[in-house]
């Protein structure tokens, strides 16, 4: 049996690297891509291969492909992991900021999954998971771009989905409220931005990584060929689709 192969984007920290664990636990083979060594993922993953690389350069995730190719031979899974979210109010919002923040939240997936696509129809089936948020349905005031930017991933997940069903290939989205990682307690989570959330939520506790563990492994599993084009709200009731 052909052993099945995962790319994970931002498996430095956080989620990515508790999806890096769940996905080598389950059987997978895995690398991960980030602008820094992942060494704490390093020693969690059985035969991890750390690839440095910025997910908006074309040529680095080529070469990054490329090195995962020849360790692996195949890829089965890509998981869109790696975001920026700055939260600040709109008019402060520079054009640079709201290119920098489309740039990695929505062209990043693009430039990934056009680039892993040749090895996910190689190896005869495929999984796309794309991180989004469910701040496009609480819609914060003071995350503007980063909404903007993760709508417009929903919408890369369902047209792009429409494409690759022929190809046994799925894509599905995973909408997470505000995760406690070190990242937000730097950034949206500081100064009660978790404690807000939470009492916005019916479970009324701050979301952690592994809450969205189960729901990455279901969508990546053999058995759910038939869900595509999905977004699954896993944000403690915070919102309703």
């Amino acid at each position: 049996m052909e052993m099945r192969t995962a790319l994970v984007t931002g498996a430095a920290q956080g989620l990515g690297q508790e999806f890096a664990v769940a996905l080598a636990g389950r059987g997978y083979r895995v690398a991960g891509l980030d602008l820094v060594a992942q060494p704490e993922t390093a020693e969690r993953v059985l035969d991890y291969v750390e690839l440095i690389g910025d997910v908006t350069d074309e040529a680095q995730i080529q070469r990054a492909l490329d090195s995962l190719i020849d360790r692996f031979g195949t890829l089965h899974v890509l998981v869109n992991n790696a975001g920026v979210y700055p939260s600040r109010p709109f008019e402060e919002t520079t054009p640079e900021e709201w290119r920098r923040i489309m740039r990695v939240n929505l062209e990043a997936p693009f430039l990934l999954t056009r680039a892993a696509l040749p090895y996910l129809k190689a190896a005869g089936r495929g999984r796309i998971v794309n991180i989004v948020s469910a701040a496009v349905l609480t819609a914060p005031p003071t995350m503007v771009p980063y909404v903007a930017s993760k709508m417009g991933l929903i919408g890369f997940t369902r047209s792009l989905a429409a494409a690759l069903g022929p190809y046994d290939i799925t894509v599905n989205a995973i909408a997470p409220s505000m995760v406690r990682t070190a990242t937000a307690e730097r950034t949206v989570g500081a100064d009660g931005g978790f404690e807000h959330v939470r009492d916005q939520q019916v479970v009324p506790r701050i979301q952690q990584p592994a809450d969205l563990v189960s729901t990455l492994l279901y969508v990546v599993d053999e058995g759910s060929g038939f869900l595509t084009g999905q977004t699954l709200n896993v944000s403690g009731g915070s919102a309703y689709l």
